[in-house]
């Protein structure tokens, strides 16, 4: 359900591809700042919640993992930005219930750009490679 939903968001920034990438400043940057707003949902090791595939009693998914076992490299570049920036019932819309809170306001863009450059740091390169294929492809849909 998700997935079908993000895929099909059309509004997203096409500057935000040449600055997703980190170096190694960027990156333990995003670490830390993954430690102090992430981990508590999406695990230590963004291992993310046990069952996160199985509806919680409320109806809402559990926090997935970013890791390389969930699907946040399946997502290009501009829809992750915009989930953690505005949350992902404001991105998907249609209803769709999240306990995952939008962080603008707490976090700047730069912040949020680190946590995904240290999250895309930690997949194996066949993810990484589809996922800056992903964002490829959303760029070009923009331009």
């Amino acid at each position: 359900m998700f997935g079908v939903a993000a895929a099909g968001l059309a509004w997203t920034w096409p500057w935000l591809a040449d600055r997703m990438e980190g170096d190694d400043v960027t990156i333990a940057r995003g670490e830390t700042l993954y430690a102090e707003h992430c981990a508590a949902c999406h695990g230590a090791k963004l291992e993310g919640q046990p069952n996160w595939q199985s509806p919680l009693p409320s109806g809402r998914l559990p926090a997935p993992p970013h890791d390389a076992s969930g699907h946040t490299w399946h997502h290009p570049d501009g829809v992750l930005f915009r989930i953690t920036r505005e949350g992902t019932a404001a991105v998907v819309g249609g209803g769709y219930e999240s306990d995952m809170p939008g962080f603008e306001g707490i976090l700047d863009d730069e912040d949020i750009r680190a946590i995904l450059a240290f999250i895309k740091s930690t997949w194996p390169e066949r993810e990484r490679a589809y996922q800056a294929e992903m964002s490829r492809r959303e760029r070009e849909k923009t331009q």
